[in-house]
């Protein structure tokens, strides 16, 4: 082809590409299984519009794609989960990667040889490849469900760490079925080098990128998504060269980057989302591509024998036993049975042996795409529908809803970032003022419907508001745990312990702040006395009015103070008088939050 006819077919590609997701939503099927469709329609076997003489038949080209595609879904994966979402099923998700992917194999290996007279190893080959589920088929299945979030959490870790299991596998397969001398040590050692290396290498490239992206003042956002590629090339290829597996570095390292401050960080998702989009539909259509609709027939019925198989006997084996102690329920296993949807991942495996030269691997690809395709039709159509039966859907999509980046304005040395609020959302119903946040960071606007609310501190947030924060950049790391706290609670104020009565008079005393005295934005306590709940936010500089334990209040910032509510605020109306105007202002603040900061009982008496 001329450049102009190969850019015309790639665009078309694209184009088609776009179509097929959505006919798929309106129709209800996976989109990858069209893209895999689409493939065979363009390739050798169909209209003949991408070929390499007579048939496409580059394995090898095949398997580079796939690599290369499945790096990037991956990556996207980690990126778009984090360690907070992961962290909570994380035993599940290793447990399913690692026995459940084990169990899938062997149970699907003795089916393999059963059913097609292969001998053992060659039937483990074929349950290793089958074994592992398909990361890019259960992202893209994850978007549009209503999964309850611990299971969608779980299928996330699952799918993320089984593939370098599953590729371990087959590598073990092809080499004891290549050369004789490959013995049950050699497999254990491949195992743990391979895990072991891509495990280091992922960690280690995942913490220097956040390193990098905290302190490096790039130009343009638009340079960030570039630092996240070269993450992810750096995981993988650093890994793979060390002969580790890549596909573990890769997802590691796009977890602890997922799972950081940094920033521009919605940028980036955004950019690995559409890349990870164009990596399945080229990774779909080039393995569509090597099929030849006109061989399936001769492995239709095993094929389809050995796909139920999978779907109603190995599946189920390897969840039910490796979630044995994990606490799930029996209608929870039967939905992350049904979710283990079998896609590229498995036909790019079968590649392997292709290539290696093993006897009977192209029967054996044939007969994995066919296995492929009927899982993806069986299950993909139907999960959200089983899912739903057995009650364990909900009203909020099964991945979390993403803050979206407002805008960028990090040269300022501040970020905007927006926040949707969910029906179970814990400061649904909250005020403003429950928010918890930090001093370096402000409520600018609340979106409701189509209307804009300037927010006050009595304002009541209501499900389905945006929140519109503004912070300095300093501040954007105390925000993963403050929004798990507006995710699950608890919301506003703690319940502050019961006043202690003295018998004299509460000492007063004040001081010059110094470092000895710790952060002043940040009190735990002051003047031994501990720190019970931030009353207000000094905005022209670091500090704040705080409840001390004791029953006495205390102030931090340049100047610091400790004693009752009259001497604190007597104090404080002394000051005023030679004052600056914004010292003179927080001091005003200081003492409208003393006089409204009244024990329960004087609450009472008050409104008696």
């Amino acid at each position: 082809m001329h450049d102009g006819e190969l850019i015309l077919v790639a665009g078309a590609l694209l184009a088609s590409g776009l179509l097929a997701s959505l006919v798929a939503g309106r129709v209800r099927v996976p989109s990858l299984l069209l893209f895999l469709g689409l493939g065979m329609v363009v390739g050798s076997d169909g209209f003949g519009w991408i070929g390499f003489g007579d048939e496409f038949t580059d394995y090898e080209l095949a398997r580079s794609i796939g690599i290369i595609a499945l790096g990037l879904i991956l990556f996207e994966g980690g990126l778009n989960s984090g360690l907070a979402e992961v962290r909570p099923v994380l035993g599940a998700s290793i447990s399913l990667a690692t026995v459940g992917t084990a169990l899938t194999a062997l149970v699907a290996g003795a089916a393999s040889t059963l059913l097609f007279d292969f001998s053992l190893l060659e039937g483990l080959l074929l349950g290793s490849i089958l074994a592992s589920t398909d990361g890019a088929a259960i992202f893209a299945l994850l978007r549009h469900s209503t999964l309850r979030r611990r299971l969608a959490q779980t299928l996330e870790g699952e799918s993320g760490m089984n593939d370098p299991v599953a590729v371990i596998f087959v590598l073990a397969c092809i080499e004891a079925l290549t050369d004789p001398e490959f013995g049950t040590g050699d497999a254990a050692l491949l195992v743990i080098s391979e895990l072991g290396i891509g495990a280091i290498v992922g960690v280690a490239v995942g913490w220097l990128a956040v390193q990098g992206f905290r302190r490096a003042r790039l130009e343009t956002p638009g340079l960030y998504p570039v630092a996240s590629l070269a993450t992810a090339a750096l995981a993988f290829g650093g890994a793979d060269v060390l002969h580790g597996s890549g596909f573990l570095a890769v997802y590691l390292s796009g977890l602890i980057l997922g799972s950081a401050t940094v920033p521009a960080r919605q940028t980036v998702a955004a950019f690995h989302q559409g890349l990870g989009w164009v990596a399945q539909l080229a990774m779909f259509t080039t393995l569509g591509l090597l099929v030849f609709p006109g061989d399936l027939g001769e492995v239709a019925i095993e094929g389809t024998i050995l796909a139920l198989v999978v779907l109603l006997v190995a599946r189920p084996v390897a969840v039910f036993a490796s979630l044995l102690p994990m606490g799930f329920s029996f209608r929870e296993r039967l939905v992350l049975d049904w979710a283990g949807l079998r896609g590229a991942v498995p036909v790019v495996l079968a590649t392997f042996p292709v290539i290696e030269g093993v006897e009977g691997a192209r029967e054996l690809f044939n007969i994995v795409f066919f296995a492929v395709l009927i899982s993806t039709l069986v299950q993909g159509s139907t999960f959200e529908w089983v899912a739903r039966r057995l009650g364990m859907t909900t009203n909020e999509p099964a991945l979390p809803r993403p803050l979206v980046e407002a805008g960028t304005i990090r040269r300022l040395g501040a970020e905007v970032l927006e926040y949707p609020i969910g029906h179970e959302d814990a400061i649904a119903g909250a005020a403003v003022r429950d928010l918890g946040l930090p001093r370096d960071a402000v409520v600018n606007v609340i979106v409701r419907g189509d209307e804009a609310i300037p927010p006050r501190g009595s304002t009541r947030l209501r499900p389905g508001d945006r929140l519109h924060v503004l912070l300095r950049t300093a501040a954007a790391r105390e925000m993963p745990k403050l929004l798990e706290r507006w995710r699950d609670g608890p919301i506003g104020p703690p319940a502050r312990p019961s006043r202690q009565i003295h018998g004299r008079r509460p000492v007063f005393s004040s001081w010059r702040w110094s470092e000895t005295d710790g952060d002043p934005a940040d009190v735990r306590e002051l003047r031994g006395a501990r720190s019970v709940e931030q009353l207000r936010i000094r905005r022209d500089c670091p500090g704040g009015l705080w409840a001390l334990a004791d029953g006495r209040y205390g102030l931090s910032g340049p100047l610091g103070a400790v004693g009752s509510r009259q001497d604190l605020t007597a104090w404080a109306r002394r000051r005023m008088r030679a004052a600056q105007p914004d010292e003179r202002a927080w001091l005003q603040t200081i003492i409208g939050a003393l006089a409204s900061d009244l024990p329960p009982t004087q609450e009472r008496d008050r409104a008696s």
